[in-house]
């Protein structure tokens, strides 16, 4: 017979998918996945490469959605045969877990992509890594979390490239920010830009006394050189340095390093992993114009927050996640309340518990102010 709890969680499943079905309309995604399909079949639609980018991560979008609703569709239906042979049948009620158990994945899934709906969620991300006040024990809390992000990447088979590094005098990063390249990049990662917060007996202590440590993440789309920003050559305050810690010999023996101050803002980029100084100053040209685009989106999401009441923010300086190693073992989001005890899986890279339920999250909060 099947279990009181396994009832609840199909139930649970079964409302889930009512309502994604209730707010996609599935006819006009398959009318517009065919449309798209034949216009990205006409060659001249590739004359115009922004519209041809546009259209193709729609039809993707449409495509993967059409699939994993029939994909759910399908489940429910296997399930609902699975039940009635488990009348008859006892083995069949483990097939019948199973089933469910597949179908909880699938719909959570489905969730995730109607959520990731925003304008540059489909983008490669650039994250950003730096030390707060502490010298080397912030420095190595920033190259742990560096390598979290990394190992994170990897295991979402992402390609990662190192845009800026600069190590600390002893140990750990005074600044890094790296390229992560993959379908959704951006996406998953946006909600993870904050301050981190490290507990920990510290390794550079002779005492062996236990220290606080933070660090902060940003975490910024990279965008098409067409988007419109504009940045004034008389705004801008460009230097040259030579590279270190990463970019190979010839690489650290150049001035090829360039650091661009946008005077306005006081935004500062730097880029040093090209080996031509004119490669890194148009790479830290489109990072600057990402985050002058990042600038303006959080100034407008500022003032309909306050036009609605909304006074909290989420935002730079403020602490999102702590990780504990001492006098216990914890990681806690502390915005949307999830944690675990395994620490040292989550600086290798398992995150996902904490991305999906910060696009959930956040998805709510959104909607709440609409």
């Amino acid at each position: 017979m099947i279990s009181y709890e396994t009832k609840t969680k199909i139930e649970e499943l079964e409302k889930k998918f009512k309502d994604i079905l209730s707010v996609v309309d599935e006819e006009k995604m398959k009318e517009e996945l065919k449309e798209l399909e034949v216009e990205l079949a006409d060659p001249t639609v590739w004359s115009d490469q922004k519209v041809a980018k546009e259209k193709t991560q729609k039809l993707k979008r449409h495509k993967r959605l059409v699939e994993d609703i029939e994909r759910v569709r399908k489940l429910f239906e296997d399930l609902e045969v699975a039940i009635e042979l488990s009348e008859e049948d006892l083995e069949m009620v483990q097939h019948v877990e199973g089933i469910v158990k597949e179908l909880e994945e699938a719909v959570k899934s489905l969730e995730l992509e109607m959520i990731l709906n925003g304008k540059y969620d489909p983008n490669n991300a650039y994250l950003s890594v730096h030390p707060g006040a502490g010298g080397t024990e912030s420095q190595d809390w920033a190259q742990m979390l560096l390598r979290m992000y990394m190992r994170w990447a990897e295991r979402k088979g992402y390609e990662v490239e190192i845009v800026e590094y600069q190590p600390g005098e002893e140990a750990g990063v005074k600044s890094a920010m790296i390229l992560i390249k993959g379908d959704y990049a951006y996406g998953y990662l946006k909600h993870e830009s904050g301050v981190h917060r490290l507990v920990r007996i510290s390794p550079f202590d002779a005492q062996r006394r236990r220290h606080t440590s933070f660090a902060s993440v940003n975490v910024i789309p990279e965008i098409d050189d067409d988007v419109d920003i504009e940045i004034r050559p008389e705004d801008l305050k460009i230097e040259t340095f030579r590279a270190s810690g990463h970019g190979g010999q010839y690489v650290n023996k150049t001035e090829s390093a360039v650091r661009i101050t946008h005077i306005p803002t006081g935004i500062v980029v730097s880029c040093q992993n090209e080996r031509s100084q004119h490669q890194n100053k148009q790479t830290a040209l489109k990072i600057l114009k990402a985050r002058l685009y990042q600038l303006e989106m959080e100034k407008r999401r500022r003032e309909i927050q306050e036009l609605q009441g909304e006074l909290k923010e989420i935002a730079w300086g403020n602490q999102i996640r702590s990780y504990v190693f001492q006098p216990y073992t914890l990681v806690k989001d502390h915005r949307t309340g999830v944690e675990t005890g395994n620490v040292e899986a989550v600086l290798d890279g398992e995150l996902d518990i904490f991305i999906e339920a910060e696009l959930v999250y956040f998805a709510k909060r959104e909607k709440a102010l609409t």
